[in-house]
Order: C-alpha cells, then sequence, then structure tokens
C-alpha cells in the first residue's frame, strides 16, 4: 500500500497544539513545526505553510480551538465570545477556499449551539476540539470515498496529468486529486502521474513530486507551458485537478493554471476530473464570476530561482487561481459519487442528498 504524508494534526488533550509540515521548505527541507496560537494558524495559512482547501478546513477548525482553550474555566459566554473572535479572524486568512467558512461555520454553530444548552466554559471549550478532531476525520474518510470513486475511472497503466497539489498535503487524508490514483496504485494498476510544475510558488515540482516520490508512485514533474504538447504527444489518459470553490452550476476554481489545462484536454479529447468533497461546493453562487479571486504580492513572481527574474519597474499581476467554465468538467468525482457532465440541476440534486440547503 503506497504511504502518504500526514500535513496536520493534534497534539495533547485541550490545551495541546497543532504540528504540521511546513509545506514552504518542500522538498529540500522536511520540518515539523508547532502552531500554539490562533495568530500562528492565521499566519500559518496565509504563508501557505499549510494549503489546500480541505486542509485549509481543518486547520482553521483547531485554530479556533487554539483561540478558546486557555478559557476551560471561564464561563461560557466568554468562551462564545472568543470563538466568535477566533472564527472572525480565521475567516481573513484566505478568501478563496469554501472549505476554511465551511468549517468556520460547523466551528460556530456548534459554539452557539451548546452555549444556547446552557453548557458550562469547559464542555464548552472540550465539545470545540472534539468537533474540530471531527471534521479532521470527516475528510480522511472523504478522501478515502474520493479515491474509491475516482479509481473506478482508471484502467491499469494510465498515466493522468494534475495541476498543483491536491494530495495528502492538501487535506487531512490522503487528498482528493491524488486519491484515486493511491487508491488504484494499492488496486495494482500501476498509475502513473504527470505533475505540472505549477507558476508561480510551484506547488507541482515542489510539493506533489515530493509527496508521490515518498509514496513510491511513478511522477514527471513539466512545466506549466508543456501541458498541452504532452497531451498532444500521446502521453496523458486523463486530467484530474482538485478545486478550492465550486459553484452550485457546476463551475470549477482551483490554482492559476487550471483552465488552460482544461482547454488542452478539451482540444485533445482527453477526461478532465475535478475531484473534491461537497464541502468544496459553494451553495450561494451559481455562477463563477461570482468566485472571490485572492491576488497574492508580486513578489512571487518578481523573484524566483535565488534572484529577481523581471525588469525593474515590471507591472505584475498574481491571482492565484482561475475558474473553469462546467462545460469543459467531463465530471465531479466526490464522496458521493461521481457527478458526470455537472450542471445547476445535478449539483444542486447531489446537495440535496447530502442535507446541504442552498
Amino acid at each position: 500500500m503506497s504511504q502518504h504524508p500526514e500535513t496536520l494534526s493534534w497534539h495533547g488533550t485541550l490545551d495541546g497544539h497543532v504540528r504540521m509540515i511546513e509545506q514552504t521548505l518542500l522538498p529540500t527541507e522536511h520540518r515539523v513545526i508547532e502552531v500554539p496560537t490562533v495568530e500562528d494558524m492565521i499566519a500559518a495559512i496565509r504563508r501557505l505553510a499549510v494549503r489546500g482547501a480541505p486542509a485549509i478546513g481543518v486547520a482553521a477548525a483547531y485554530g479556533v480551538v487554539l483561540g478558546i482553550q486557555h478559557l476551560h474555566e471561564a464561563h461560557r459566554d466568554q468562551v462564545l465570545a472568543a470563538a466568535e473572535t477566533a472564527c472572525d479572524q480565521l475567516a481573513t486568512s484566505r478568501p478563496t477556499a469554501v472549505n476554511l467558512f465551511w468549517a468556520l461555520e460547523r466551528m460556530r454553530s456548534k459554539a452557539k449551539s451548546l452555549h444556547g444548552e446552557g453548557a458550562t466554559g469547559a464542555a464548552l471549550c472540550q465539545a470545540l476540539l472534539e468537533e474540530a478532531q471531527g471534521i479532521h476525520l470527516s475528510d480522511r474518510d472523504t478522501c478515502r470515498r474520493i479515491g474509491e470513486h475516482g479509481a473506478a475511472l482508471l484502467k491499469k497503466d494510465q498515466a493522468i496529468l494534475t495541476h498543483c497539489n491536491a494530495g495528502a498535503l492538501a487535506t487531512g487524508g490522503m487528498g482528493t486529486a491524488l486519491a484515486p490514483v493511491y487508491v488504484a496504485t494499492e488496486q495494482g494498476k500501476n498509475i502513473r502521474v504527470y505533475a505540472d510544475e505549477t507558476r508561480p510558488l510551484l506547488q507541482g515540482a515542489r510539493i506533489t513530486a515530493w509527496e508521490l516520490s515518498a509514496a513510491g508512485i511513478d511522477v514527471t514533474v513539466i512545466t506549466d507551458g508543456m501541458a498541452a504538447r504532452v497531451m498532444g504527444e500521446g502521453r496523458i489518459d486523463c486530467v484530474i485537478v482538485g478545486s478550492d470553490r465550486i459553484t452550485r452550476g457546476g463551475d470549477v476554481c482551483n490554482k492559476i493554471g487550471t483552465y488552460g489545462v482544461a482547454i488542452a484536454a478539451r482540444h485533445h479529447g482527453l477526461p478532465f476530473y475535478v475531484a473534491a468533497p461537497l464541502s468544496t461546493v459553494d451553495p450561494k453562487l451559481l455562477d463563477g464570476k461570482d468566485i472571490p479571486i485572492e491576488e497574492r504580492d508580486p513578489e512571487e513572481i518578481i523573484s524566483g530561482l535565488g534572484r529577481r527574474i523581471t525588469p525593474e519597474g515590471s507591472k505584475i499581476y498574481n491571482p492565484a487561481f482561475d475558474v473553469t467554465p462546467r462545460e469543459l468538467v467531463t465530471a465531479i468525482i466526490t464522496e458521493v459519487g461521481v457527478i458526470e457532465n455537472p450542471n445547476q440541476a445535478k449539483m444542486e440534486a447531489a446537495l440535496k442528498g447530502a442535507g446541504i440547503c442552498f
């Protein structure tokens, strides 16, 4: 069985802390850091020490616990106020990943519900830790089920192309886009992976390649501009990517460059799959044009290879994500099954089946 790294975990009891892989240092250094405060968690999310929509959701849930753990002897009113403050602070860390807001709303609702029932401050604190751990365990199970549904789409000795990193390091489990690869490998299908390097922060080259190599899976790194050529050479059988937000209409937001990969896949007649949990679907949004796109520091493009790579005074545009229209998506692989040719009706049916209101 292929092994995959654990990106983050809670250590100790209520007075414990989070440990996570510092992903900004990969692949040259594998360092596990401790995150003891909500402020440290916000900083870790912002600098991409932890990244990937599901992992950010788990991290945010634990961040709420870090914000209230010192109040276990306080009145429940103080605990609720601190939990609300932690949720508000964590919500500012990344604007695009909908799992962040989903997890924070779940933590907020739990706090309000127990507070209304008259729970003590200590009981409220303990319940919030258990809720965060439940979110983490649920994500592990969700990733496994995504992997099983996705692996059924893969045949022996096939090669997939993936963009960015949607593996174990982007989730609380075995990943989303890479989960089918892990499960198919367990099934003896001998899957090979081509990983786009994913400019400007090279999550594919740094993280996906590192993760798959550590698991003993055949991985080849290519530059983003090579994807269409590699498809044209017949080296790719399908594309599987993750997502940071999916609309109720089926449009998919993912790392910048995904849209171009989808266009190339359509031109070459290749399936373009998106692997994501239903928690990544934003039931409030119908059109991908309404997804808020994070713009990151121009320095990510200005400098590279240990030196400045753009001329002084160059204008920089650095959106972190793009939106792939549903028309280019062959199917969305979720924990409840595969949604083929996604549209509003099919997405709403899946949400209703999972008890998600919109």
